[in-house]
C-alpha cells in the first residue's frame, strides 16, 4: 500500500492495555470447562417451539425438518442457528424445536438493515459464520456512509480516510467468513439495505456511539478471544487478522467521539453519554442471556457466558 494511502489514527491505549489484559488469560482457561461450573453449554442457548411435522411413515422422525414455521425475533441479533425435530406426545407427529443465539460479536451494523434470512443449510458454525458474513458485509456500506458524513461534517482527513480503509477492511473479512461458511456448508443472506439519507452530526455521532463504541468494540474484544482460543487453527488464523482490524475499527469510533464532542451542545454531549450507556446495558443484558453449544466455544473460540462476562466487564471500565 502507498504511504500516502496508509491511514493512521492515535492507538487508544486504554482500549488496548484492556483488550490485552483481558487476552492474556485466555490460553489460561481449560475450553472443556468453558460454561462454568454445572452450567449446560449445548443445550440451553434458546429454543423457542416451530410447531409439528408428520413422522416418516416407518415412525421415524423425519432427518431434515423445515424451520420456516419457527418464530421470527423482534431483535435481529438473534440468529436462528438450526431446526431440529423430535418425537411429539401426538400420535403421527413430531416436535420442531429451533434453536437461537444472540451474536455478541456483531460489528457497526447500518441503519435500517433489514433481518437476514437463516440459512437452511450447514452445522450451527456454519450457521454463526454465515451470519458474520452478513454482518461483515453490512458493515462496508455502514463504514462508506460513515466517511461521507464525516466530510460533509468538517472532519480531518485522516478520520475521512480511516473510515474508508476500514470499509475495505470488512471487504476482506466477509470474503474471509464466507469461507469459513461454505466449509461448513451455509450460504451468506442477503444484504437487504434500503437507500441512505442525510444525517445531522448528532444523528450520525449518536449511531457511532451505539455500533462503534460500544458494539464495535465489544466485538473487537470477542474476536481477540476467538482469535486465541478457537481449537480450529482455520478459524484462528482467520480471526487473528479480523481481530487486528477490529481494534483499528474500535479506535476510529473513539476518535470520531472525541473529535465531535467539541462540536457538540452540552445537552447533546449529555445525550450521547446516555446513549453509550443504554447501549452497553443492553448489550449486558444479552450476556447474561447467551448459551452457547459446546461446539462454537470449542471450534469457534467463542466465549462462555461467563468469559463473555469478563469481556463486558472490561468494556464497562471502558466505556465508563
Amino acid at each position: 500500500m502507498p504511504s500516502q494511502t496508509r491511514v493512521v489514527i492515535p492507538k487508544h491505549r486504554l482500549l488496548r492495555r484492556t483488550l490485552y489484559g483481558l487476552l492474556v488469560a485466555a490460553p489460561l482457561l481449560p475450553l472443556g470447562l468453558a460454561c462454568g461450573s454445572g452450567e449446560d453449554c449445548g443445550s440451553g442457548y434458546g429454543s423457542l417451539s416451530g410447531g409439528t411435522v408428520p413422522l416418516n411413515p416407518d415412525g421415524t422422525v423425519p432427518s431434515e425438518v423445515s424451520c420456516a414455521k419457527c418464530p421470527k425475533q423482534s431483535d435481529d441479533r438473534v440468529l436462528l442457528l438450526r431446526c431440529e425435530g423430535s418425537k411429539s406426545e401426538t400420535a403421527g407427529r413430531a416436535d420442531i424445536t429451533c434453536r437461537y443465539l444472540t451474536c455478541m460479536n456483531d460489528g457497526r451494523r447500518p441503519e435500517g438493515l433489514r433481518d437476514a434470512l437463516a440459512s437452511q443449510s450447514g452445522d450451527a458454525l456454519g450457521a454463526l459464520f454465515a451470519h458474520a458474513a452478513w454482518l461483515e458485509a453490512a458493515s462496508v456500506p455502514a463504514f462508506l456512509r460513515l466517511a461521507d458524513e464525516l466530510k460533509a461534517h468538517g472532519a480531518p482527513e485522516s478520520l475521512v480516510k480511516a473510515a474508508r480503509r476500514s470499509a475495505g477492511d470488512e471487504v476482506r473479512h466477509t470474503r474471509a467468513m464466507q469461507a469459513l461458511a461454505q466449509r461448513h456448508g451455509a450460504t451468506m443472506p442477503d444484504v437487504d439495505l434500503p437507500p441512505f439519507e442525510s444525517r445531522s452530526l448528532e444523528e450520525m455521532i449518536l449511531e457511532n456511539a451505539v455500533e462503534g463504541c460500544v458494539r464495535e468494540t465489544f466485538g473487537a474484544f470477542v474476536a481477540g478471544w476467538q482469535s486465541r482460543t478457537a481449537q480450529d487453527t482455520e478459524v484462528r488464523g482467520t480471526l487473528r487478522t479480523i481481530a487486528r482490524d477490529e481494534v483499528r475499527h474500535a479506535e476510529l469510533a473513539w476518535a470520531v467521539d472525541a473529535w465531535a464532542q467539541e462540536k457538540l451542545t452540552p445537552a447533546q454531549r449529555q445525550r450521547l453519554l446516555q446513549a453509550r450507556q443504554d447501549a452497553l446495558r443492553i448489550l449486558g443484558d444479552e450476556v447474561e442471556a447467551q448459551r452457547l453449544p459446546e461446539e462454537l466455544i470449542r471450534e469457534a473460540g467463542m466465549p462462555s457466558r461467563d468469559q463473555a462476562r469478563t469481556l463486558f466487564q472490561g468494556l464497562s471500565t471502558l466505556v465508563a
